[in-house]
């Protein structure tokens, strides 16, 4: 079976989303009638200076903070529509997103394969189907040989893969990942976005990379650029992967 299977399709839809903090003289308009679309199997950038409003942005998407008007769409469900159109905020984000964090943030007295699995978990599946998934992801990933390790135990590289099977482990439609590369060096922040390209065309997933790191900016086909709360997209070069390391199928080489 293919781990990457399944998810629901439809990708990112943003449409005249704003977010407005204060009331009154006081009030800071951080998103402007922002629109934005990422394909199911899709990788994209954003980018955009300190204070431009990326963050914002990326906590509304990922139901984190409540925009103050618009309508964002994840995979088939309308999320919000100028008020969320969901109850369970919580379980949103457990079951339909998946975040990708500059520091991996793995849990210390965990070992690999819990970490992976405790998402599953917490979703109600059993605790072997859900060791099951992280194992097959894990695989997937070049991580497999350590299962049973601590995170202390990680080099940085294999963290971040740890962290990347972690976010993929319900099957989210969307994966959020904000500045992925920066503690990364040049082999293995291009072999970070090879994985995130590869598992986004396996499993028809939405992607979107909030980064400023130059390194890995030439690698994506769309970009977005958010200042003063407002995005502009352009075409990026999507310069191939092909030749980078870390392919996310089981038995290649990847760098540690």
């Amino acid at each position: 079976m293919n781990p990457m299977n399944t998810p629901s399709p439809g990708g990112i839809l943003i449409e005249g989303l704003r977010k407005v903090y204060g009331h009154g003289d006081t009030a800071v308009e951080a998103l402007k009638h922002v629109n934005m679309q990422v394909a199911p199997g899709e990788v994209v950038g954003l980018v955009g200076p300190s204070g431009s409003g990326k963050s914002t942005l990326l906590k509304c998407l990922g139901a984190i903070i409540e925009p103050t008007s618009g309508k964002m769409t994840l995979g088939t469900e309308v999320i919000y529509d100028n008020g969320w159109t969901v109850n369970d905020l919580r379980a949103l984000r457990r079951d339909r997103i998946g975040f990708v964090f500059q520091a991996p943030y793995l849990i210390p007295f965990l070992d690999v394969t819990d970490n992976v699995a405790l998402l599953p978990m917490l979703a109600g599946q059993p605790n072997a189907q859900a060791r099951e998934r992280a194992l097959e992801l894990l695989t997937a990933l070049d991580v497999q040989h350590r299962a049973q390790a601590e995170p202390s135990q990680l080099s940085g590289g294999e963290q971040q893969r740890v962290s990347i099977a972690r976010a993929l482990a319900n099957r989210p439609p969307v994966i959020l990942a904000d500045e992925p590369t920066a503690p990364l060096d040049s082999e293995r922040a291009l072999a970070v976005m090879r994985i995130l390209n590869q598992m986004a065309r396996q499993a028809q997933t939405a992607i979107i990379v909030v980064t400023h790191d130059e390194k890995i900016i030439p690698t994506f086909k769309r970009i977005y650029h958010i200042r003063d709360g407002q995005t502009v997209e352009e075409a990026g070069e999507g310069r191939a992967l092909e030749d980078t390391a870390t392919p996310a199928h089981p038995g290649a080489k990847a760098p540690p």
